[in-house]
């Protein structure tokens, strides 16, 4: 189960998996091409987008951000999604995506990777996170 870079060719396999995260906003195909299209283009270059797939095709996806913070002492990455497809769960496809990104971090010097999770705490305790901060938002 190789993980990769995004690339053209995935968007439709990645937009099936954003429809299944919990959203407090329904996906929308236009402005998901608006936005991925400018990941495939490099004009983001703090934005990771990894994919897991095997002989079904891309079968998961972890977008994270990196950026300096002041409070870190340099650069901090977010963990902003992962998500498996619900018939590929349970076989390291969550665990490898994360992996990849840590590596990453690792390789540009970041000094932090977060992730905000209510839902799937276990799994990222199984890989070395621990609790910190409750996560708040408000909605624009």
């Amino acid at each position: 189960m190789p993980v990769r870079e995004v690339r053209a060719g995935d968007e439709d396999a990645v937009f099936a998996l954003v429809a299944q995260l919990g959203h407090a906003f329904p996906p929308d195909r236009a402005a998901f091409d608006r936005t991925i299209a400018g990941y495939l283009a490099g004009e983001q270059p703090s934005v990771l987008l990894y994919v897991v797939e095997d002989d079904q095709g891309v079968r998961g996806y972890a977008l994270t951000t990196i950026v300096p913070l002041l409070s870190t002492n340099g650069l901090s990455a977010q963990l902003q999604e992962l998500v498996v497809a619900s018939d590929a769960r349970g076989h390291d496809y969550g665990t490898r995506l994360v992996q990849a990104v840590e590596a990453e971090c690792v390789r540009r010097g970041v000094t932090q990777l977060t992730v905000a999770s209510r839902r799937a705490g276990g799994f990222y305790d199984r890989l070395g996170f621990h609790e910190s901060a409750e996560y708040m938002r408000r909605f624009f």
